[in-house]
């Protein structure tokens, strides 16, 4: 058996490898493109039929991974943080390089000590890229849209519609007479919006056909404040259910939970830890400003809000009822059941 660590940067991939006993084998670096790393496997297979490849979760890391194990080595990504402590802990610690960093994730997969993250499997990863990519154009659509709001309030011009975009707003927009270059400013922007509405139409188009075969999306839309697109990202971004244990490792993989500093009698709580993927966070926050009205949550949000005030109450509350559908959520995916709160009458499973 071989045990390799590698250390990924945008133009080489360092590697170390070493024996079962310790003993250092071979070191050097590759080119991290498809032909760098197939000559790279075939070095690694002629020094030993078994191989080992540990690298730290990173971009480009899956791109490694994929084509090291399509040659046959079998490849880990770990979590680079808790790599750090674990290398800590065994008194891995000293100069930063490159090579030196590899060496370390070889000495963890030599003792078995890789603290290995959980990789999606290519259909995830796609609906994933899917899901984020519409939100993504949503963004950039809200971005033009706010840029139009604030020439407007410069410009003394107040809003009179609902929605300064719709037919009516669109009449108002063409009839301004704003002075150059902010006229040609919200042209553009418009023009850039109609786009921005087409692409994330077909965007949306793609998303409903892949969430109508997928088993999680029905039993999630069954829950309050989670339509389909919501449906779908939860539903990407948690990949498979089964990698979670309990409630708890979800709600804490959403990066939904508090920090926690706690000595003695003393027990302080900071901002969140924003750990995990930032796409699911958003999916349920948003999930949860719809959820707060639903009789299941109501008197949960109420209840926190008016304990931490008008300033604090109300964002403090969202997140907690997030957090919430994070633990219904599991429930529901592991038995395959729709929404249904405990103790609740019959009219709320829906």
């Amino acid at each position: 058996m071989l045990y390799v660590g590698g250390d990924l940067s945008r133009k080489r991939f360092d590697w170390e490898a070493m024996w079962p006993d310790g003993g250092g084998c071979a070191g050097g670096a590759a080119p991290p493109d498809a032909d760098g790393l197939a000559h790279l496997a075939f070095q690694l297979r002629a020094l030993d039929s078994e191989v080992v490849v540990v690298i730290e979760s990173m971009t480009g890391a899956r791109f490694v991974h994929d084509q090291l194990e399509r040659h046959g080595l079998e490849v880990r990504i770990a979590d680079a943080r808790k790599a750090k402590v674990a290398a800590e802990l065994l008194g891995q610690v000293g100069a930063k390089t490159d090579r030196l960093d590899a060496r370390v994730l070889a000495e963890l997969a030599r003792r078995d000590l890789v603290p290995e993250i959980w990789l999606a499997d290519p259909a995830t990863r796609a609906a994933r890229e899917r899901a984020r990519f519409r939100l993504h154009l949503v963004r950039h659509r809200s971005a033009l849209k706010n840029r139009i709001h604030q020439t407007l309030i410069t410009h003394g011009v107040a809003r009179a519609e609902s929605d300064l975009f719709g037919a009516g707003g669109r009449k108002r927009l063409e009839r301004l007479q704003l002075p150059e270059p902010w006229r040609a400013s919200v042209a553009v922007s418009l023009t850039l919006i109609d786009h921005l509405d087409e692409e994330i139409q077909a965007q949306e188009r793609l998303l409903r056909r892949e969430g109508a075969e997928h088993a999680y999306v029905p039993l999630l839309m069954s829950a309050p404040g989670i339509g389909w697109v919501l449906a779908f990202t939860i539903a990407s971004e948690i990949g498979t259910i089964e990698r979670f244990p309990s409630p708890r490792k979800l709600v804490g993989y959403t990066g939904l939970c508090p920090r926690v500093d706690q000595s003695g009698e003393s027990d302080r709580r900071g901002p969140l830890r924003k750990n995990g993927p930032k796409w699911l966070r958003w999916a349920l926050v948003e999930a949860a400003q719809h959820a707060a009205r639903h009789p299941a949550y109501h008197d949960r949000y109420q209840h926190t809000k008016k304990r931490l005030g008008r300033q604090r109450g109300p964002r403090v509350a969202q997140i907690d009822v997030a957090r919430k559908l994070a633990e219904a959520i599991w429930q529901m995916l592991t038995r395959g059941e729709t929404f249904a709160p405990a103790g609740a009458p019959g009219g709320l499973a829906a």
